[in-house]
């Protein structure tokens, strides 16, 4: 799987904030805004337009806007949520799904707690948020657990990704799309991507 990269010099600035170990928590926070901006933009270029007719000041004219339903955006619990708000900056009326789900630290497998999201899948694209693609495992649970409610245009946004995650994610999905921001060198036997930029859950909430 090859996934769509946001090389954008905005992008690999903030980046760097988060992978500083120093970083402080709001500067964190606000790195990851700032992330979740560019690949909002990134990850929906390809979202449908239609002409509409609109009326400036100085006369009519047929302008582009949205057609269809906006996706529904996914957070993976909790770190998807530091995604979240930058998404709904540019789409403040997309509907959100939640996936909760944690990876067990002794076998690397993913845990589901918790789902919820609209009846109404099937009728609209699903974008999982998630800061670090590394294993592949929480996504690719995600992405089955969202086909199981009905999502057949799927999409994963992430800032990092292992080339291990993505093969994973590949195998178990290859009709899912992926962007990020970069692919690091590979995960360490703790499952961390490395040089990766650390847990993002818990610099984002000061846990951990």
């Amino acid at each position: 799987m090859t996934p769509r990269l946001i090389d954008h010099p905005l992008a690999q600035d903030a980046l760097t904030t988060l992978r500083r170990a120093g970083t402080p928590r709001e500067a964190f926070r606000a790195a990851l805004h700032r992330i979740a901006l560019l690949l909002a933009a990134g990850a929906t270029e390809r979202l449908h337009l239609a002409a509409a007719p609109v009326v400036t000041p100085l006369e009519g004219v047929d302008a582009p806007v949205l057609a269809g339903p906006l996706p529904c955006l996914v957070p993976v619990l909790r770190a998807g949520l530091g995604l979240l708000d930058g998404f709904l900056a540019l789409m403040p009326a997309a509907p959100v799904a939640h996936f909760g789900a944690y990876r067990d630290h002794a076998t690397l497998a993913t845990v589901e707690y918790s789902f919820a999201a609209p009846t109404d899948l099937a009728l609209r694209a699903a974008i999982v948020l998630d800061p670090m693609l590394a294993t592949g495992n929480t996504a690719a649970a995600a992405c089955t657990r969202l086909k199981a409610a009905g999502a057949r245009d799927l999409a994963v946004a992430c800032v990092l990704a292992a080339p291990e995650g993505l093969a994973r994610l590949a195998a178990a999905h290859p009709d899912v799309t992926v962007t990020a921001i970069a692919v690091d060198r590979g995960l360490d036997e703790r499952g961390y991507i490395r040089p990766g930029l650390g847990d993002a859950g818990d610099r984002l909430f000061g846990t951990g």
